[in-house]
C-alpha cells in the first residue's frame, strides 16, 4: 500500500458531483478535437530526456519535465513529497494524472506539484492544484479498477504544459514493455525502470516487476512509446489499483485504461474549461 497521509475530503469531486456541468461543457467540444489529446502522440516538445538503463534495473536519475512529486505544503512552506503525477495533454494545458488514492481526503491547499522535481531543485516550478477529479466507483467504493485521479495545475489562465511537454493518454491498450517513474518517499530523485507490463486480475489490471517502488511511487506514469529526446510517452496506466499499487517494492500494479478513464478524463477537461479565466496568470507559485 503505496500511499500517504489523509486528509479531510473537500477538493475531491467524483464524476458524478459534475455530471450536470460535464453534460453543458461536453456537448460544445467537438469529438475530433478532443481526439488529438488521446491515443494520438505529440509533437516533440523541450524537455529533459529519460535517461538509458537497463531492462528491469531500476535506477535515479534526474526526472523528466512532464513528470514531478506531490508536495504537502503548510502555510506556504512545502512539507514533504508523497506521491507522483504527470502532465497530461489536454485542451486546457492545464491536467495532471495521478493514482485516485493519492487524492484521498486531502484538501487542495495542502497540495503542489513539482514537475521534473529533483536534488531540491524545481526546475519547472510548483504549481498549486485547484481541482480533483475521481470516478464515483472509486469516491463510494474504492474500486480498484477506478483508482485514477486528473487534478487541474495552476491558476486559472496558466498552462503547466507550455513548460513541460506532457503524456499522452492512451486507452485500451495492452500491457507491453513502458518505463515506469515514480518518486520514492525516502530519496529526493526519481527512479525509472524498462520492463514488460503484464496482464492481472482477468485484464483489469497490469503489474510491472521491478525493484525499489517504495512509498511515494504511487501515481507514476506506465509509459510506452517513450520519446528518447523529451521522455514523453504515452501513458497507459499509473501506480495503482490493487493493493494501492502494491504491498512489495518489487511488484507494482495499475488499473487498465478503459472508457472509465476516458469518461473522466472527459470530465476533467470540460470542469477545467469551466473553471479557466481568459486572462493569463501565472503557472507556478
Amino acid at each position: 500500500m503505496r500511499r500517504g497521509i489523509e486528509y479531510s475530503r473537500p477538493g475531491v469531486h467524483s464524476i458524478a458531483v459534475r455530471s450536470v456541468r460535464r453534460a453543458a461543457w461536453l456537448a460544445g467540444l467537438m469529438a475530433a478535437a478532443l481526439a488529438a489529446y488521446v491515443l494520438t502522440p505529440l509533437a516533440p516538445a523541450a524537455g529533459s530526456p529519460a535517461v538509458r538503463i537497463t531492462f528491469g534495473v531500476p535506477v535515479a536519475f534526474k526526472g523528466t519535465a512532464a513528470v514531478g512529486a506531490l508536495f504537502t505544503a503548510s502555510d506556504g512552506k512545502l512539507i514533504r513529497h508523497f506521491c507522483t503525477a504527470s502532465v497530461v495533454a489536454s485542451p486546457g494545458k492545464n491536467l495532471l494524472i495521478t493514482a485516485a488514492h493519492c487524492a484521498a481526503g486531502r484538501s487542495l491547499s495542502d497540495i503542489v506539484f513539482a514537475p521534473g522535481y529533483h536534488d531540491g531543485k524545481f526546475p519547472h516550478g510548483i504549481w498549486l492544484i485547484r481541482s480533483v477529479y475521481v470516478n464515483s466507483a472509486w469516491a463510494d467504493d474504492r474500486n480498484q479498477n477506478d483508482d485514477v485521479a486528473f487534478l487541474v495545475a495552476g491558476r486559472p489562465g496558466s498552462r503547466i504544459q507550455r513548460y513541460t511537454g506532457a503524456e499522452t493518454l492512451a486507452i485500451g491498450q495492452p500491457p507491453q514493455v513502458v518505463d515506469v517513474i515514480g518518486y520514492p518517499n525516502a530519496t529526493g530523485k526519481p527512479i525509472t525502470c524498462t520492463a514488460r507490463a503484464r496482464n492481472f486480475d482477468r485484464g483489469h489490471q497490469m503489474v510491472f516487476d521491478c525493484d525499489d517502488y517504495t512509498n511515494g511511487t504511487s501515481g507514476g506514469p506506465f509509459l510506452a512509446h517513450v520519446n528518447s529526446r523529451t521522455g514523453d510517452g504515452h501513458v497507459i496506466g499509473v501506480i495503482g489499483g490493487y493493493e494501492e499499487g502494491g504491498d512489495t517494492p518489487d511488484v507494482s500494479y495499475s488499473p487498465r485504461f478503459y472508457s472509465n478513464v476516458r469518461n473522466l478524463y472527459e470530465t476533467a477537461v470540460a470542469g477545467s474549461t469551466a473553471a479557466d479565466a481568459t486572462l493569463p496568470a501565472p503557472g507556478s507559485g
